[in-house]
């Protein structure tokens, strides 16, 4: 997606360790308008799914991820990073080691909100080494739920979890690519 490219060279911001920091208009900041964009593609790429639920991990997928429930009209889910005195009753729960914050989480979901007959759309912010989309792709199956794809807004590509999601056969789309980084702020990425 060019504007989303776009967004990235003006304002994205490399760090050592292949960080990609983009706080300032997708995960801390947020352009409610560049974000509906994003959730129009997603729609546009998978209408087709019959999608009754979009799921994604907190904190920084569910702006994305609300915007595109809303496009389906379907309700979104996040899946939660520490258990709470207001998740009541069972949950699917599996742990997921997070790159950005070198720690693992168990991240849970309330068996309440993911039934077997729901065809789930999974959306985030980052793909890198895929960890946290396996777990919420392991969250799905533990449900008994059918995965319908997963929408990514900015993939690391030079990393290996995109490569392993399209390995399984499973329908991934993302809207930017990024191919390479250096650390002097140099962004390369995949053609379309």
């Amino acid at each position: 997606m060019k504007e989303l490219e776009e967004r990235i060279l003006a304002e994205g911001k490399v760090f050592p360790g292949e960080v990609l920091k983009v706080d300032c208009f997708l995960n801390h900041q947020i352009d409610p308008i560049l974000i509906g964009r994003l959730a129009d593609e997603y729609y546009r790429l998978f209408r087709e799914e019959n999608v009754t639920k979009v799921l994604t991990i907190e904190a920084s997928g569910i702006a994305i991820a609300i915007m595109t429930a809303a496009r389906f009209g379907v309700p979104m889910v996040f899946a939660k990073k520490s258990k709470t005195k207001n998740i009541a009753g069972d949950v699917y729960s599996t742990p997921i080691f997070s790159y950005t914050h070198g720690t693992t989480y168990d991240v849970m979901v309330s068996k309440d909100f993911l039934k077997p007959d729901d065809r789930v759309l999974i959306i985030d912010d980052f793909l890198a080494v895929g960890k946290a989309t396996q777990g919420l792709i392991e969250i799905v199956k533990m449900a008994g739920a059918t995965l319908v794809g997963v929408g990514i807004a900015i993939e690391k590509g030079f990393q290996c979890g995109g490569a392993e999601l399209r390995s399984r056969g499973i329908h991934l789309e993302s809207l930017a690519i990024v191919d390479s980084m250096t650390d002097d702020g140099k962004i390369t990425f995949r053609e379309s």
